[in-house]
């Protein structure tokens, strides 16, 4: 009788490689959410009506619709638009949109309406004198934008960046539908395959909470570093 905790030999480097990979789509889809959320941001912090009104709908939409639905509509609708083009010049059949690519920037897109808010929010919390007082010094935007924006921002923005990271992570469980081996898909291959899903999955549930812990304890590093000299 196995363990509840040991998988049968050799599947142990599968997970892993599924591991690696649910890594790697989460990893991607937080840093093109980030660019999304910094112009998301920007957009509301400092743009006309209309680049607010975009900024607005983008929020608004990515953050009603199902992220499931994201991940198809773009896997498959990108799918379609190659194929299209791909008949343009005399080619035949369906061409799939890359996997991993169309996984990595729908749940990048869905993040980022997450980032736009904690950017915004963060940004507004810099207190204005601060902000004051390196104008009043003669720093250039430029080097007020690198010395005292972005560090004060981060500052704000990473306990909510660490809620946003924690959702992208099992946000990656998704893009299996988009043909991505990762943890959870391997982790269901293995379960049929040896008829042991409590294993499997407790398993699985294990790695999950192994890969969440040795981030939030970036995060926190992360936090003190950015936090050096403020008073608590």
């Amino acid at each position: 009788m196995n363990s509840i905790i040991l998988i049968p030999p050799g599947w142990f480097p599968a997970l892993m490689a599924g591991a690696w990979m649910t890594i790697l789509v989460a990893l991607s889809g937080f840093f093109i959410g980030s660019i999304f959320g910094v112009l998301g941001a920007w957009a509301k912090i400092s743009g006309g009506r209309a680049v607010r009104g975009l900024a607005d709908g983008y929020t608004t939409v990515l953050r009603g619709v199902p992220d499931l639905l994201v991940i198809y509509l773009f896997y498959f609708g990108s799918s379609v638009l190659i194929t299209s083009l791909f008949g343009l010049f005399g080619g035949h059949g369906f061409v799939s949109f890359p996997g991993f690519l169309a996984g990595s920037l729908a749940i990048g897109i869905c993040c980022g309406a997450q980032h736009t808010e904690v950017f915004r929010g963060a940004y507004q919390a810099i207190a204005t004198g601060e902000l004051e007082a390196a104008i009043a010094t003669g720093m250039s935007r430029r080097v007020r934008f690198r010395r005292i924006i972005v560090p004060l921002t981060l500052r704000h923005a990473i306990p909510g960046l660490g809620n946003v990271w924690q959702v992208v992570l099992k946000e990656s469980a998704l893009v299996s539908v988009t043909g991505i081996v990762e943890l959870m898909r391997q982790t269901q291959v293995g379960a049929g395959s040896t008829g042991l899903p409590f294993n499997f999955y407790v398993t699985a549930a294990a790695i999950y909470l192994a890969i969440s812990s040795v981030s939030s304890w970036c995060l926190h590093f992360a936090e003190r570093y950015y936090s050096r000299g403020a008073r608590i």
